[in-house]
């Protein structure tokens, strides 16, 4: 009877959580050209700049970032090895190489080349004969590894994200959001620190030809070091950049921008600007109860919750605003649970803008309650759980 109760009146709970904290409201202060942009700090995850981050728009070469997001997982899982050699097909060579005049690491039609090579080519020079090479040769054809593509994208939590080809070349139905980019470009830099420096290498040379990295913030001295650039017709010059200094890490995305000039001035405005805005604040310790949730039929009425480590978040340094803090969970949380299990997530806002979402965890193990307190919840949850 009590689990049908529960799962009948089960719902969404918001807790508040007052912390005490005010920040300013400097995220609506700095205005750019782009059409679409995101920002966050790496460490805690703050989102720190947003301008329209869902709408979606062609990716262009930046769909090689997902591109390269397959690969250097298959190398990881030990599929394959930098060794691991490729043979460049003719439609590698057509569609990607010398003859398509686009992004090409210029690789012999039907030579063979280590996945190491390519690898550079790819993330350095964007080379699109290195993609399909790849695309190809772990998956036996561009179609299937773009099934590959997709299906990394959904696991990552990419929700807006489509990707038809590993080029990011013309294609229908091929979108990107702002947002995806950044928690794509945010897990390369935390899922493969080895290869990540890759994207901040100055130049690439093959076939004896030498070619500069496409990422022109580079050499800015803004501590850039990554990620991609892109450019498709309608929807203008678009970035996925990483930059860090003065104890920082962010992460953005910029797209509709009118010019190649134009992309590097705004990129570096937001940078610089993200650099310098914001300070950092402590909320909770690791392991420290965020607050708690309602349990059903459980020995307690309760169960804490707590992140898997220390929560901490980026707030401008001036002008000051309200910091709210909620726990959402769906409830009430049937018994029994135990330590370490999902239950929900702690959300921040920083004036009317979210900007923190955080996993929380159950803090205890919770054994079943004994017959009267499962009675008593049930009852409970019969007389007030349609209120919700």
């Amino acid at each position: 009877m009590g689990l049908n109760v529960v799962r009948g009146f089960r719902s969404i709970f918001v807790a508040v959580i007052w912390l005490g904290l005010t920040a300013c409201a400097a995220l609506a202060q700095f205005e750019t050209k782009a059409a679409r942009a995101f920002m966050i700090d790496a460490e805690t995850g703050t989102i720190l700049y947003a301008k329209d981050p869902d709408a979606t728009f062609p990716p262009a070469s930046l769909a090689k970032l997902m591109t390269m997001e397959v690969v250097f997982e298959a190398l990881k899982s030990g599929r394959v090895s930098r060794e691991t050699t490729f043979q460049v097909s003719e439609h590698a060579w057509r569609t990607g190489g010398a003859p398509s005049r686009t992004a090409t690491m210029f690789a012999a039609i039907k030579s063979f080349v280590p996945l190491g090579d390519l690898i550079q080519g790819a993330v350095v020079i964007t080379a699109n004969d290195a993609c399909i090479v790849m695309a190809e040769g772990i998956s036996g054809s561009e179609a299937k590894f773009t099934e590959a593509m997709n299906e990394r994208a959904k696991q990552l939590g990419l929700t807006r994200s489509v990707f038809v080809n590993p080029t990011g070349l013309p294609a229908d139905g091929q979108s990107v959001t702002a947002r995806d980019l950044v928690t794509l470009a945010r897990h390369i830099w935390q899922a493969y620190p080895e290869f990540y420096p890759l994207y901040a290498q100055s130049e690439y040379k093959w076939n004896n030809i030498n070619q500069q990295n496409r990422n022109p913030l580079i050499k800015l001295g803004i501590g850039a070091d990554g990620l991609a650039t892109g450019f498709a017709e309608g929807s203008g010059f678009g970035i996925v950049a990483s930059a860090e200094g003065g104890g920082k890490r962010l992460f953005l995305a910029m797209s509709g921008l009118a010019t190649e000039k134009e992309r590097v001035d705004e990129s570096r405005k937001l940078i610089e600007w993200g650099m310098r805005a914001f300070r950092k604040i402590d909320i909770f310790a690791a392991d420290e109860a965020v607050g708690e949730a309602k349990t059903f039929g459980g020995e307690k009425s309760h169960v804490k919750l707590a992140a898997h480590g220390p929560v901490s978040l980026l707030v401008p340094a001036e002008n000051r605003d309200k910091v709210i803090a909620r726990i959402v969970y769906e409830g009430p949380v049937e018994a029994p649970i135990q330590a370490g299990q999902p239950v929900g997530r702690l959300k921040i806002w920083v004036g009317d803008m979210l900007t923190q979402e955080t996993p929380l965890y159950a803090a205890e193990s919770i054994g079943v309650g004994t017959l009267s307190q499962r009675t008593l919840d049930a009852i409970e949850e019969l007389a007030i759980g349609w209120l919700r």
